[in-house]
């Protein structure tokens, strides 16, 4: 009787499953990828093997690894963190508002083209954990990995890493602080449409739609928040200013 045969322990087949499994986008939230020890298990590998090819993924740039977070596919933002501070520390919202509004429906066309429909779902999933979140530091975790999903399935790994930099602005708690003034029950559910509008047109392969619905988004929400850091902020809001909210 022929027994059956077990997968080598080596980094080499590691390294190349794992590539696949990166291919097939088996990514967590925010681009997350399973445990080392989940990897083991999944491949049928030893974990040092998992960890040598995890390693040469990295110095490839395709993965990186925090401690005691776990590994994140594409380039670490953090190799950037001293200038991205300094970048963020002397930028202003609206100087991030208009350079999103340069880059993102960019990258919303190019996903219509080259996003895979694992990812489309992804997406969907994404949009409906910023509905349900019901705190501040929830909501911006999921709408920065929905965008992130967005800039990450356009495979252009340096629009991506300068994603990354604007995207970093989200740890600044003035930041968030000004977002969450800027939302309320009717201004998140719109948002919701809005991004799934969004979503829908990269699903449709539609990258004119993908990229003006992105903009049309951004754009009420550059509005919402020259209004929140203007003088009047206190002033009470119209239905339509709420439905700008995002």
């Amino acid at each position: 009787m022929v027994q059956p045969q077990t997968p080598p322990d080596n980094a080499n087949y590691a390294l190349e499953k794992l590539r696949d499994l990166l291919r097939r986008g088996t990514t967590g939230a925010d681009g997350k990828l399973p445990t080392e020890r989940a990897l083991s298990e999944m491949l049928g590998i030893g974990r040092r093997a998992v960890r040598q090819a995890l390693e040469v993924l990295e110095a490839e740039g395709e993965v990186w690894r925090r401690q005691g977070s776990g590994t994140f596919l594409g380039q670490n933002p953090g190799a950037l963190s001293n200038d991205v501070g300094a970048i963020v520390a002397g930028t202003d919202f609206m100087e991030i508002m208009e350079v999103r509004l340069r880059i993102e429906p960019q990258l919303a066309q190019l996903a219509a083209l080259r996003a895979k429909p694992a990812e489309v779902t992804r997406m969907h999933e994404l949009a409906q954990k910023i509905t349900k979140s019901d705190d501040a530091d929830a909501r911006e975790l999921w709408d920065g990995a929905l965008h992130r999903q967005i800039a990450q399935s356009a495979r252009n790994q340096l629009f991506l890493t300068v994603f990354d930099v604007i995207n970093h602005v989200r740890q600044n708690e003035a930041w968030q602080k000004i977002r969450e003034r800027a939302r309320s029950n009717n201004g998140v559910t719109i948002a919701y449409a809005q991004h799934e509008d969004i979503i829908d047109a990269i699903a449709k392969r539609d990258p004119a739609r993908a990229g003006e619905a992105m903009r049309q988004h951004l754009l009420m929400l550059q509005e919402r928040l020259i209004r929140e850091t203007s003088l009047d902020h206190d002033l009470p809001l119209s239905a339509s200013d709420e439905a700008l909210a995002s």
